[in-house]
């Protein structure tokens, strides 16, 4: 079985003002992967809103049957994540090699 991977690299900040505009890019994409991989490695800041989005995203895949995965997130990010214990909602990963690593090793393929 092969798994396939769509790969989304949001840049800068990623707030109320940004937030609507990123889930309609997710809305937008082709829909055959089973998992959407967000590196967030050129991405500066998230706030609530752009949590809540991340939120929504989540649910839209998972009723869709497909997974979210993170990686490369900053400090920032990470800490965001940690206070509102989305750390345990979200599977992250420390960079893109631990994504592949893990989640690749069950036969997948970046896309």
């Amino acid at each position: 079985m092969s798994m396939t991977v769509q790969v989304l690299e949001p840049e800068g900040i990623l707030d109320s003002s940004k937030a609507e505009r990123f889930r309609q890019t997710v809305n937008d994409l082709p829909g055959e992967a089973e998992v959407l991989l967000l590196d967030l490695k050129d991405v500066t800041f998230i706030d609530s809103s752009g949590l809540g989005i991340l939120v929504v995203i989540l649910k839209q895949l998972r009723t869709a049957g497909r997974r979210l995965c993170i990686c490369s997130i900053n400090d920032q990010v990470k800490m965001l994540f940690e206070l509102t214990s989305m750390n345990q909602v979200f599977e992250v990963f420390d960079d893109r090699d631990a994504f592949e690593a893990e989640v690749l090793s069950q036969s997948g393929s970046l896309s």
